[in-house]
């Protein structure tokens, strides 16, 4: 075959293919968390359980789910470990705060194996682009251990919400 039909059958074909515009990227960019703004949000949540004393575990993930951070306060049992993961991992997938999930929880979709869909899992988003989530547990109540959650997400938001650009 000629160099000059090669050249005309390649030019075909990405006509034929709709091509590639300036426009259309072959990428796609995205923010996440840095490891020292997960520590800070896992710092955070901690205290604000430590101020209610109430000892927990508390687990950061980024935005696909993966734990960045992972702390247990000196007493809290070993399984709220697993529980605030399952928690900060639901929060990530569905993007919402986990006591949104209850609803769900007893559907074929909350026997998704590690998924914890009760209270105490909340995202990281920033102008509403997800970035991660957090999970918190061992508190008497699962809107206790949401609200440590989000006391850790406070912590960072004006520096997340300054950094959106």
């Amino acid at each position: 075959m000629s160099k000059r039909f090669l050249a005309a059958l390649a030019a075909g074909m990405v006509v034929f293919s709709g091509g590639v515009t300036a426009e259309d990227s072959l990428t796609v960019s995205f923010k996440r968390l840095s490891l020292e703004t997960a520590r800070q949000i896992a710092d955070a949540a901690l205290a604000d359980c430590r101020e209610k004393s109430i000892q927990v575990g508390v687990t950061v993930v980024d935005r696909d789910g993966t734990p960045q951070v992972v702390l247990r306060d000196s007493i809290a049992p070993r399984i709220t470990l697993e529980i605030s993961q399952g928690k900060a991992y639901a929060a990530a997938m569905f993007g919402v705060p986990t006591s949104e999930l209850g609803n769900r929880a007893n559907t074929p979709i909350g026997r998704v194996p590690g998924l914890v869909m009760s209270a105490g899992g909340v995202p990281v988003q920033v102008g509403g682009v997800l970035l991660g989530a957090v999970g918190v547990s061992g508190a008497p109540s699962g809107e206790t251990d949401e609200a440590c959650a989000r006391a850790g997400v406070e912590a960072v938001r004006e520096d997340l919400e300054m950094d959106d650009g």
